[in-house]
C-alpha cells in the first residue's frame, strides 16, 4: 500500500516510509507519515515563530511520532534560528563552492548556533551549530525541516566525506511531513524580468541544488532531500518543462525513472541533468564552474540555456 500510494520503487525507501508511519526509529527522519492537516505557517514569515537575536537551543529530541506535532516542532526550531548571512552556515556553503549570488534571496535556509544532536534517543544531547532548512509544500506552507550539523572548527578540504559537517554519526536529520515536499529556492522572475512559472529543476540534496543555482539563478529549484522523496515530489500545476538533477547512483536512476514517468503522464516534458561525478556539487567543487556550465549547456533545452544559463 505504501509503495503504491507514495510512488516508491525501492524496498529500502518503502521500509523507511513504513518506519515513519509506525513511529519507529530509523534513517535520518523522525517524522510520521502525512495524515494531518497543515497548520498555518509559510515562508518567509511565520505567524507563531520568529528569528530572535539570541537563538535558544532546542532540546535535541525529535518529536513524538505524530505528524502535526512533528511539523510544529520543526516550525519552532526554524523560527528560533538566525538569518543565514554572516553565519557559519553561510561559510559552510561557501566552502562547498556555493556563491554569494546563489544564496541571495533565499528564505528557506537559516542557522542555529546551538542545535542539540543526540546520537541515540537515550543519549545526552550535544550542542552543535546547524544549518536549518525549511521543507515546504506547493503553497509555501512549512511542513518540516532538515538539520545539517556543522563542524565549528571549519572545513577540512582533505576530508571528502564530512566536507564541513559535524563529526557525528548522522550529521543530517529531517523531521516533519516530507513526502511530496521540498526545500525550495529561487525567484519567479527570469533574467529578462519575465515570470518563470512553467519551469522547475529538482534534485536530492541542498548543496546539489544550490550548485545548479550558481549557474541557473532564475529557475525555481527544489531539493527533495533523498532519492525516495524526489521520486514522490508533487509537481506544480502549469509546469511545462521539468529538469531532474540526477545523482549518479542506482537510487538516483530509480528516482529519475519514476519522475520521468509521472511527468510524462501529466503532459510535462522531463529532461534529466547528469553530473560528471557523483553529484553537481562534486562537479562544482572539483571541476569548477566553467566545466559545470559547459556540461549544463549541452543538456538544457537550447532556449533555456540561452535565456537562463549565466555566462562565464
Amino acid at each position: 500500500m505504501i509503495r503504491e500510494n507514495c510512488g516508491l520503487t525501492d524496498f529500502r525507501d518503502v521500509a523507511e516510509e513504513a518506519r515513519r508511519f509506525l513511529g519507529l526509529a530509523g534513517g535520518d527522519h523522525a517524522a510520521a507519515r502525512e495524515r494531518c492537516c497543515h497548520p498555518l505557517g509559510q515562508l518567509p514569515s511565520l505567524p507563531d515563530a520568529r528569528a530572535v537575536s539570541e537563538p535558544q537551543a532546542d532540546d535535541g529530541r525529535d518529536p513524538a511520532p505524530d505528524a502535526a506535532q512533528a511539523q510544529r516542532a520543526g516550525r519552532r526550531l526554524f523560527g528560533m534560528a538566525q538569518p543565514l548571512p554572516g553565519t557559519l552556515g553561510e561559510t559552510y556553503l561557501h566552502r562547498r563552492g556555493i556563491s554569494t549570488a546563489a544564496l541571495t534571496g533565499i528564505d528557506a535556509l537559516r542557522f542555529h548556533p546551538r542545535c542539540f544532536h543526540r546520537a541515540t534517543p537515550e543519549a545526552q544531547p550535544e550542542p552543535w551549530p546547524a544549518l536549518i532548512a525549511a521543507v515546504t509544500d506547493l503553497d509555501g506552507t512549512i511542513t518540516g525541516i532538515q538539520r545539517t550539523w556543522l563542524d565549528p572548527d571549519g572545513f577540512d578540504p582533505l576530508d571528502r566525506i564530512r566536507l564541513g559537517k559535524a563529526p557525528v554519526a548522522t550529521p543530517r536529520r529531517a523531521m516533519g511531513l516530507l513526502l511530496g515536499h521540498a526545500v525550495r529556492f529561487g525567484i519567479t522572475a527570469g533574467l529578462d524580468g519575465e515570470p518563470v512559472n512553467d519551469l522547475l529543476v529538482a534534485g536530492e540534496g541542498i548543496e546539489t541544488m544550490l550548485s545548479l543555482r550558481c549557474l541557473l539563478p532564475a529557475i525555481p529549484m527544489a531539493a527533495a532531500l533523498s532519492a525516495g522523496h524526489l521520486a514522490a515530489l508533487l509537481l506544480p500545476a502549469g509546469l511545462r518543462r521539468f529538469y531532474i538533477a540526477r545523482d549518479a547512483d542506482a537510487a538516483g536512476d530509480r528516482a529519475v525513472a519514476r519522475l520521468t514517468e509521472r511527468a510524462g503522464a501529466a503532459g510535462i516534458q522531463a529532461i534529466t541533468l547528469s553530473p560528471y561525478l557523483g553529484d553537481f556539487n562534486d562537479d562544482l567543487r572539483e571541476l569548477g564552474a566553467s566545466e559545470l556550465r559547459a556540461n549544463l549547456r549541452v543538456q538544457l533545452a537550447p532556449e533555456d540555456a540561452q535565456r537562463f544559463l549565466v555566462s562565464g
